[in-house]
């Protein structure tokens, strides 16, 4: 399946793919913490911004309601791109992490008492570790880890068995964005719900390598961040259940999340303006439904299979280095490699493919928990995105084969 346009004309239509670093064409893998932005995606904040800036839901006026139109139709867009059974099931949020915290605060009002179990996995981003956390420390909750191999692969048989009548809920990575692994979650789901259990999905890693379809995952949240999808930062998603969105209570309160206020008693709007209280990123928001109308007039299928070619490409590549090692060797992945050049340190030999031109991430990637599973301190990540070329894969590797013998 190929893509509806050349790599040629894509890289085009992504600005700062063209500039210089140091003097030499930049090289940007680092699309795990954030990806790049396409014309299309400026373009229609620029043209917001100069042409129908106004707060939404708020005025009468020509200018609120041009802007409101265009903020719940971008509600819509990710509600099909996600396909989620109804629009009020989209949440706006600031990103993944407050998609997560405020699921970890709402629901864990509601639901989480003393005593009660949480399971997460032993691949999570912080984000996906700390609300928990902070939650059993308020209800006097217990959390639970599920492991995973030497591979990156969770360890199923374990978390079938920690699944007791306690577990309030599950929370797991859609992908994990150190070892790249897609984790079976409809699977993961399934055998929740067969106890009676829902389920968040962080989606922040998959969300921009494949399609996510929530009803056929059966998850009971999803969240995932703009900026991870090439949209703008400080926007995200929360999809959740309508049953258990009516349910929780709302983990903000102010502005158009209300029905009623007196001083005596607030009754709360309706879903989703339950829970976006305040003025939104309105901006952000029209902005990421941008970004998904861009990937999907490429075909994100073809996207996933661009990528798969690039990584197997660099996999190969670095399988070939004496004295590399790859982090994360799971059957089904996405386009992220964690990596070790022997006993250079992940800082050192990052801060000289910088000085090549190659962006990459060093450091725990906010896993120390991942870290901490393999004996390391830290890695290297190369994070491929479908705008990428096998010329930079290859770059790649010759600069790290240049890093080694600079150590060697």
């Amino acid at each position: 399946m190929n893509l509806s346009k050349t790599i040629e004309e894509i890289r085009t239509e992504f600005p700062i793919l063209s500039i210089k670093v140091y003097g030499k064409p930049l090289i940007y893998l680092d699309n795990g913490a954030t990806t790049q932005k396409p014309e299309q995606v400026i373009r229609v904040m620029e043209e917001l911004y100069r042409t129908s800036n106004a707060n939404v839901h708020r005025g009468v006026h020509r200018l609120s309601d041009m802007v409101s139109d265009r903020y719940e139709a971008a509600r819509e867009t990710v509600r099909a791109f996600i396909n989620a059974p109804k629009r009020e099931e989209i949440i706006f949020t600031a990103g993944t992490t407050a998609s997560i915290n405020a699921v970890a605060f709402s629901f864990g009002e509601r639901f989480v008492g003393e005593g009660d179990e949480i399971v997460i996995s032993g691949m999570e981003h912080h984000a996906n570790i700390v609300p928990w956390q902070m939650l059993c420390e308020r209800k006097k909750a217990k959390l639970k880890v599920i492991p995973f191999t030497d591979e990156g692969v969770l360890d199923l048989e374990a978390y079938r068995g920690m699944l007791t009548e306690r577990t309030r809920i599950v929370a797991v990575t859609h992908v994990s964005n150190v070892l790249g692994t897609v984790n079976p979650v409809k699977e993961i789901v399934a055998e929740a719900h067969s106890h009676g259990i829902p389920v968040l999905v962080d989606g922040a890693q998959g969300i921009q390598h494949g399609i996510v379809d929530v009803s056929e995952i059966g998850c009971d949240f999803y969240v995932f961040s703009g900026h991870k999808v090439y949209g703008p930062n400080g926007i995200g998603v929360l999809y959740g259940k309508e049953n258990l969105l009516n349910e929780i209570p709302p983990y903000q309160g102010g502005g158009d999340m209300v029905a009623n206020v007196t001083f005596e008693k607030t009754t709360y709007n309706e879903l989703p303006f339950k829970f976006e209280a305040g003025t939104t990123n309105f901006t952000g928001a029209i902005g990421m439904a941008a970004a998904l109308d861009y990937l999907s007039s490429l075909g994100r299928e073809a996207v996933a299979e661009r990528e798969q070619t690039l990584l197997a490409r660099a996999t190969s590549g670095m399988s070939a280095i004496e004295g590399l090692r790859i982090y994360g060797t799971a059957p089904h992945k996405v386009s992220v490699i964690s990596f070790l050049p022997g006993a250079i340190h992940p800082y050192d030999a990052g801060m000289i493919l910088d000085k090549m031109g190659i962006a990459v991430r060093t450091g725990t990637h906010c896993a120390q928990p991942v870290m901490e599973r393999y004996g390391i301190t830290g890695t290297i990540r190369a994070s491929i995105a479908f705008y990428n070329t096998e010329e930079e894969i290859d770059a790649v590797l010759r600069g790290i084969g240049r890093v080694t013998e600079m150590f060697a």
